[in-house]
């Protein structure tokens, strides 16, 4: 827990200096750093901008197909800014409440996703990104042959440095 703590502490100090350093322009706010979902949006928001992205609260309405364990899951939205693909690049946010929580519903989210049911939910060759960070839960998921912006692994890319990964069968 203590790890977890001081990784989001630096991340927090990382985020501070690039956007002191960074030109301006539309970045997600880290929020307080006591809010679990606003700390985890930190987090990603530095990996982000480590690849030369930058991501913003989503202003439309986004809802991945997700496990039924999932659906009342308070969650946040935010989409990064791909300007070849500005209908896509949501990464979902889920505030688990506790970290054994946060476990189940990634776990619960993966094995959804590999389901005969959940696949056919998503793109062929679909990529999923499920990671956990403390009581939150991130969700990315795109397909290579189906996006325009030659930048959108990039954000795998990006939070597959944030947070413990959870593997999703099949794929």
């Amino acid at each position: 827990m203590t790890a977890v703590i001081r990784a989001v502490a630096w991340a927090i100090v990382a985020l501070a200096l690039v956007a002191c350093s960074a030109p301006p322009g539309p970045v997600a706010s880290p929020g307080s750093g006591g809010d679990p979902a606003s700390a985890t949006k930190a987090l990603i928001v530095g990996a982000l901008g480590s690849v030369g992205l930058q991501a913003v609260d989503a202003t439309k309405p986004y809802r991945p197909s997700e496990a039924p364990s999932v659906v009342g899951v308070a969650r946040s939205v935010l989409q990064v800014q791909l300007p070849d693909d500005p209908d896509h690049g949501f990464i979902v946010i889920y505030s688990a409440g506790s970290a054994v929580t946060a476990e189940k519903v990634a776990v619960d989210q993966a094995a959804y996703v590999a389901s005969n049911i959940g696949v056919v939910q998503f793109p062929p060759g679909s990529h999923f990104v499920i990671r956990t960070v403390d009581t939150t839960v991130i969700f990315f998921t795109w397909a290579p042959g189906a996006s325009p912006d030659q930048r959108t692994h990039l954000i795998e890319d990006a939070l597959n440095t944030v947070g413990l990964g959870v593997p999703v069968g099949g794929g």
